[in-house]
């Protein structure tokens, strides 16, 4: 019974070490543009059945409760929390936000297609409307020479002033992209999101409307993290810890006073 003892404990630290983790990671990404923070997600692992609830103690009678003993915890999964972040105004006119669910569609390298909330986008050497790493956005977006101002409506339609024109020209529209899971998408780094079979294919629409959030020029989503709420739930996570690493502490106190007794 100590040896499992000791097994159910060790579990627990490696369940609030990796929870730790997840926290640490939300507070690094405290001011990423368009971060999701993550939360762990517990699950007991597997029970011991020694005795089963209505198993016969007689002839004529059964338990009416049962002998289980549990042998310990895992993380069974992270969930991003898909709340909206602070929109801060940054007056660059490349900068968008999404002002409700959705995301952007990015052409990564090799043809794959990511999906972001970073706006933070900016103007290649060739026009072209790319986030900072490079990649395309889509659908593709060319500003022409000479473009003196750029407007980008809230359902994404970008027209531009070029010099020596009075009229503004329509470029393009911006679409949005959606999921039927978005917490089943899978997250890369560089802010970039991949879709996946729990995500579902992405739907893509016009900002605005079927529940897609509307595009706002000269703005930027903040992430979402709570400072406040990842501290609470640091010291928790650490008082969880340090209290596992205290069982295995009395549980090998209990077997070396065994083996001393016997």
């Amino acid at each position: 019974m100590p040896s499992s003892a000791l097994h159910v404990a060790r579990t627990g630290l490696e369940a609030q070490d990796a929870r730790m983790r997840v926290i640490a990671n939300n507070l690094a990404n405290v001011g990423t543009t368009g971060y999701k923070r993550d939360r762990a997600n517990f699950a007991t692992l597997a029970y011991q059945d020694a005795r089963v609830a209505g198993q016969q103690s007689s002839g004529e009678t059964t338990y009416a409760s049962g002998l289980n003993l549990g042998t310990g915890v895992s993380v069974q999964s992270t969930t991003r929390i898909a709340t909206q972040g602070t929109l801060n105004t940054t007056g660059n006119s490349f900068d968008l936000a999404l002002d409700g669910d959705g995301y952007f569609q990015v052409q990564l390298p090799g043809g794959q297609l990511g999906y972001t909330r970073a706006g933070n986008f900016t103007r290649s050497a060739d026009g072209q409307l790319v986030t900072t790493q490079g990649y395309q956005v889509l659908p593709p977006v060319t500003v022409p020479e000479g473009t003196t101002s750029v407007s980008i409506s809230p359902d994404g339609t970008v027209s531009a002033v070029v010099a020596g024109q009075s009229d503004a020209s329509q470029l393009g529209q911006i679409t949005v992209a959606s999921f039927a899971n978005s917490s089943g998408l899978q997250a890369t780094g560089d802010n970039f999101l991949l879709e996946t079979g729990a995500s579902g294919p992405a739907q893509i629409g016009t900002a605005g409307e079927g529940g897609r959030g509307q595009i706002r020029q000269g703005m930027l989503e903040g992430s979402n993290v709570n400072i406040v709420q990842e501290l609470v739930d640091m010291i928790e996570t650490q008082r969880a810890y340090e209290i596992n690493s205290k069982m295995i502490s009395a549980v090998d106190e209990m077997l070396r006073n065994a083996n001393q007794t016997l």
